[in-house]
């Protein structure tokens, strides 16, 4: 499960999403419900919009749970290229090009 604002979506989200999925694991992305200001513009729909649309993709199957089940936190490295990447400048040259 991967939990985030996304605000907005970037090739960042994509490529930590993608890590799991090459391993054949399924993935789940929740939005948190922030309430809309100048760092984190959109609202949840608007957002839930847009991961339609960037993610038209992958398909969500099921959510399953068991007894006995574990839960890991996994951190994913990212190569330099996308570590870079953050939504608050993508935000910033959005507003510049009279975008947001």
């Amino acid at each position: 499960m991967f939990i985030g604002r996304w605000q907005p979506w970037h090739k960042g989200h994509r490529w930590l999403i993608d890590q799991r999925l090459k391993e054949g694991k399924k993935v789940w992305i929740a939005i948190r419900n922030v309430e809309p200001n100048e760092n984190q513009p959109w609202t949840a729909h608007e957002v839930l919009m847009n991961l339609q649309k960037e993610l038209d993709d992958l398909i969500l199957e099921s959510v399953n749970y068991g007894r006995g089940v574990g839960y890991e936190v996994i951190e994913h490295v990212p190569p330099s290229d996308i570590k870079e990447v953050s939504a608050t400048s993508i935000r910033a040259e959005m507003r510049k090009d009279g975008k947001l």
